[in-house]
C-alpha cells in the first residue's frame, strides 16, 4: 500500500519529467504529443516499479525481472508503432515507418530509468529507515535487559548481608532495609530513562554509599567525594554504582578490617571523571574483579550509551584496584 508521502513523491517526480521532456526549449511551450508519449512512458514504468522491481529484484530474482522488464519495453515499442502512433499521425511517414528498435529506446528508456530508480531511491530510503529503526529498538531492548540485571545484582548481594546481620541480631539491621528499600526504589522506578539528572544520580550514589558503610561498620573508612557541578548535566543511570558495589564486594571477601575506598566525582567543562580505588585481599576461589558480571554489563552499557564518548580504564594489582571513568556528558 502506497503512502500519502510517496504518492506525493512520485506526483513530483512524475510532473518534473513530463515538464523536461516534453517542453520545447526554443519556444518554451509543452509540445502536446510529446506529452502524450512520455505520460505513456510512466504509466508502462508503473507496472515495472510497483509489480517488477518488489515481485523481483529486491528478492534478487534477477534474471526475472529483466527478462519482465524487457517485455515491458518491447510491448511498449509494439502498442506506440502499431496502435498509438497510427491514430495520431494518419497518412504519415511517422505514423507508417517504424524508425527502427535503437531509436525508439532513446525515446522510452530515458524516461522509464528515471522513474524507476526514483522509486527504488525510495524504498532504499524507506528500507534504511527500518533498519535504523529495527537497529535503535534491538538496542534499546539490550540496555533494557542489561539495566534490569542491575538490580537482582544488587539485590543478592545486599540480602546476603542483611541475612548475617539478621542472624547475629545486629541493632543496624532496620536502618540497613531501610536504606537498601530506599535504593532499591529508585533502581525501579526512578531510573527507567535512558538518562536522568546527574544531581539525581549522585545523590543517590551517596545513599548507596551509605548503606554499604553501614555494613562495614569499623572495619576500615570509606571516602566519597564530589566536586562542585556547576551546569546541569544528564548521565545513564546505574553506571556508577556498579564500580562502587564491586569496590564494597571485594573489599570485603578476603579482609575483616583495613578496609579502604577512596571514591570521588568531578566535573569539568561536561566531562566527568570518576576515581574509585579499593585494597583487597585476594581469596583462590573467588574471580578477579573485572571477570564480574556487573562489570561485563556496564562494559557493554558504556559502548552502547557513550560510543567514542568514554574512558575507563581498570588496574588490577596484588592488593588494589583502580577504576578511572571519564564521561563526556550532555547537557540536561
Amino acid at each position: 500500500m502506497i503512502s500519502k508521502k510517496e504518492l506525493l513523491f512520485q506526483i513530483v517526480v512524475h510532473v518534473v519529467v513530463l515538464l523536461f521532456f516534453s517542453i520545447d526549449r526554443n519556444a518554451e511551450t509543452l509540445v502536446l504529443n510529446k506529452a502524450i508519449f512520455v505520460l505513456y512512458y510512466s504509466v508502462a514504468t508503473l507496472l515495472v516499479t510497483f509489480y517488477l522491481m518488489p515481485r523481483f529484484l529486491y528478492r534478487k530474482k534477477y534474471w526475472q525481472f529483466f527478462l519482465g522488464f524487457a517485455l515491458v519495453v518491447a510491448a511498449v515499442i509494439a502498442i506506440e508503432e502499431l496502435v498509438i502512433e497510427p491514430f495520431m499521425f494518419p497518412n504519415t511517414k511517422r505514423g507508417d515507418t517504424f524508425p527502427g528498435v535503437y531509436i525508439s529506446l532513446l525515446g522510452i528508456l530515458p524516461v522509464m530509468f528515471i522513474l524507476a530508480a526514483s522509486k527504488f531511491g525510495w524504498d532504499a530510503m524507506q528500507k534504511q529507515a527500518e533498519i535504523d529503526e529495527l537497529q535503535n529498538a534491538i538496542q534499546e531492548s539490550e540496555l533494557q535487559f542489561l539495566r534490569s540485571q542491575v538490580n537482582p545484582h544488587f539485590l543478592f548481594n545486599n540480602l546476603n548481608n542483611l541475612y548475617s546481620y539478621a542472624l547475629q541480631n545486629s541493632p543496624k539491621t532496620p536502618e540497613i532495609i531501610l536504606e537498601m528499600s530506599g535504593v532499591l526504589r529508585y533502581m525501579l522506578y526512578e531510573s527507567k530513562e535512558q538518562f536522568v539528572p546527574l544531581k539525581k544520580e549522585l545523590e543517590q550514589l551517596g545513599n548507596f554509599i551509605r548503606l554499604y558503610k553501614l555494613q562495614i561498620e569499623d572495619r576500615g573508612k570509606v571516602e566519597f567525594q564530589v566536586g562542585k557541578i556547576k551546569g546541569d548535566y544528564k548521565i545513564a543511570p546505574l553506571i556508577l554504582i556498579v564500580f562502587i558495589e564491586n569496590a564494597f564486594k571485594h573489599s570485603q571477601s578476603g579482609q575483616s578490617s583495613n578496609i579502604e575506598i577512596d571514591i570521588s566525582v568531578e566535573v569539568k567543562d561536561g566531562v566527568l571523571e570518576f576515581h574509585c580505588n579499593n585494597n583487597f585481599e585476594s581469596v583462590p576461589s573467588l574471580d578477579t574483579v573485572a571477570k564480574g558480571i556487573g562489570l561485563r554489563n556496564v562494559k557493554k552499557r558504556l559502548e552502547l550509551l557513550y560510543p567514542k564518548k568514554h574512558q575507563l580504564d581498570i588496574k588490577e594489582e596484588s592488593n588494589s584496584y583502580q577504576v578511572y571513568l571519564r564521561l563526556d556528558l550532555e547537557n540536561a
